[in-house]
Formats: structure tokens, C-alpha cells, sequence
């Protein structure tokens, strides 16, 4: 399966964080939120249980917003031994296995299910981290950028960062992979930011 046409779209990335469900809401109503994909591998939260998927399955319909667990985008991706050093650049265990991950069929198919979500407006990439760079939804939304959509992390009601695309990334047709060359020394989440 090859990357879906999508432009011109818009997808918002959030972490829910610990948002009272109020805060949530008026985030996904002020910045015109259609659906949100819960991309968490396990959609429940103990220190926040208002953001379980059984809470947002009942609430947000309520509200208008559309509510979809989506866990073949989710995070805690096991290292692929076939993967070779094509996402090298990343320091970071989990986010190098999570880009070894963006490599397969299984990926690709959630970016399908996403992309169909856009018939409804656009959609908004949950997790729990409130910090986009320590969050997997980065790593998404780099592939989502290579492929021409506009990602806009929502940060408050009032602020919507575009997101920018990882400084060591490479693109290949829609396509992105970390790899560690001379040029772009091993990094961590961290610093991976640009600036």
C-alpha cells in the first residue's frame, strides 16, 4: 500500500495530558477538532480516567466531536530485527522502534484509516504527553508533513504550532526514515528540535 494523496488537509496533534475534560473539550471546539484518534496503544489513563476510551467514546459524541481508537498508530513499537540502521539517527529505543515501525504494512493501513477520517473535518492525533518531542504523535506527524498535510500541534485554546519536520529526517516519496550519517549526529527526542 502505497502514501494516500492529502493535500490540502489538516490534522492537529494533542496530548491530553492532565486537562480536566472541560479544558479538552473547549481545546477541540476552538480550534474546529471533527474526530479524535486516540493513537495511545492502550487507551486508558489511571492518573486521568477522563480519558479513558470508554469516557471519550460517551462524552465527545455529546459535544459533536466523533471519537476513534486507532491502535495501529499507537506507540511502544518492539524493535524490528530486519530494520538495519535506516533509523539510526534516533538515541531514543522507542522512538528508533517506533520508526522502524512506520516502515510496514500495519502502519500504513492506520494512516488509511486516518486519512478516511478526513471526510468528517479535520481529525486530531491523541495521546497522553503533553510534549509533542517526548510523544510518538512527532514521529507521525513528520510522516504526515512528508506526505504535504499541514500538522498543527494545538498547545491552548488560543495556539496551534505547525509542526516541523524532524531536523535528521529524511523523505523518499512519502516515506521518512532516521538515518545516522555524518551529517545528523545520534540524537534524543530532545534534541531533535530545531532552534
Amino acid at each position: 500500500m502505497g502514501p494516500h494523496r492529502w493535500s490540502p488537509a489538516t490534522v492537529f496533534a494533542v496530548g491530553h495530558s492532565t486537562r480536566t475534560i472541560e479544558e479538552f473539550v473547549t481545546l477541540l471546539w476552538t480550534h474546529g477538532v471533527a474526530t479524535v484518534v486516540d493513537i495511545r496503544t492502550i487507551p486508558r489513563s489511571r492518573a486521568n480516567p477522563q480519558f479513558n476510551s470508554d469516557a471519550l467514546e460517551k462524552l465527545l459524541p455529546r459535544v459533536g466531536i466523533r471519537y476513534v481508537h486507532l491502535a495501529k498508530l499507537g506507540g511502544f513499537r518492539k524493535r524490528r530485527k530486519s530494520a538495519g540502521g535506516e533509523n539510526a539517527a534516533w538515541r531514543n529505543a522507542s522512538f528508533r522502534a517506533y520508526a522502524d515501525y512506520m516502515q510496514s504494512e500495519e502502519f500504513e493501513e492506520g494512516l488509511s484509516e486516518l486519512h478516511d477520517e478526513l471526510v468528517f473535518g479535520p481529525p486530531a492525533l491523541m495521546c497522553a504527553e503533553a510534549l509533542r518531542w517526548r510523544c510518538h504523535r512527532s514521529l507521525v506527524a513528520d510522516v504526515l508533513v512528508a506526505r504535504g498535510v499541514e500538522v498543527l500541534h494545538l498547545e491552548s485554546a488560543t495556539r496551534a504550532t505547525p509542526h516541523p519536520l524532524t531536523a535528521f529526517a529524511r523523505v523518499r516519496r512519502g516515506h521518512v526514515t532516521y538515518p545516522a550519517d555524518e551529517r545528523s549526529p545520534v540524537r534524543s527526542p530532545r534534541t531533535a528540535l530545531p532552534g
